[in-house]
């Protein structure tokens, strides 16, 4: 129901030094929507960030779905496994058949492991207990369109040195947001070597920040790194 991918082609305009020889170790997953209530043709994203990075590979040999509260199994398809540059790695997925409508469902792997168990379940502010990892359908089956006048404006770049490390990002942004839940399918060009990196970010206090935090990140940006700017949205 809210999920919208809309894409963003960057060449961002930096000029900054920062260090790259911390490490933070840990493991964690993360889920996509972030909204409980879905369309019945829905997408799903699972991130994986460190060591919970293994668990997205796996997915190219694994069963994940979902499995309604009275019982009907759907699987999950897995459309394309994205790789950032700083400890996250993401596996995109569809439906194989259509979601019931006004039906809670709750996300499954096969042959789950104990650490992939206690990563299953997510604190609930609202009731405050940890719960599964789940979803509520509406009677909505088509994905809303993006409003017309969205528009991404490019803002600053921010470095900001903590103990462990700096976060380095590129800060856009976003105007005339509609209500829908939307992902942000971006994708960074070196101009000199031609590479590119391709990864899904959110928005957050209606900005988007690209690159990376402390601990990890979509995009990370070499010590002195200047990269010529354009967007396309």
């Amino acid at each position: 129901m809210k999920k919208i991918f809309t894409p963003l082609l960057i060449f961002i305009s930096i000029q900054f030094s920062i260090a790259n020889d911390f490490m933070c170790a840990s493991s964690g997953l993360t889920f996509l929507p972030e909204k409980k209530e879905i369309s019945l043709n829905s997408m799903f994203i699972i991130e994986g960030y460190a060591y919970s990075q293994k668990t997205i590979n796996s997915f190219k040999n694994r069963n994940v779905f979902l499995e309604s509260s009275n019982g009907e199994i759907v699987e999950l398809i897995l459309q394309q496994i994205l790789k950032g540059q700083m400890s996250l790695t993401q596996a995109i997925f569809k439906t194989k058949k259509e979601l019931k409508p006004n039906t809670k469902y709750f996300l499954k792997f096969s042959n789950l492991t104990k650490n992939e168990k206690s990563e299953m379940y997510q604190w609930n502010a609202k009731t405050k207990k940890s719960e599964q990892v789940y979803w509520q359908t509406t009677e909505q089956k088509k994905i809303n369109l993006l409003n017309n006048n969205l528009k991404i404006d490019f803002k600053k770049t921010e470095v900001i040195h903590y103990g462990c490390g700096p976060s380095a990002n590129a800060i856009f942004e976003i105007l005339n947001k509609s209500e829908n839940e939307i992902w942000y399918r971006t994708e960074i060009v070196d101009m000199t070597t031609g590479s590119k990196i391709i990864y899904i970010i959110r928005e957050w206090n209606n900005s988007l920040s690209v690159g990376h935090g402390m601990c990890s990140g979509a995009f990370l940006f070499k010590e002195k790194e200047s990269i010529k700017s354009d967007l396309h949205l």
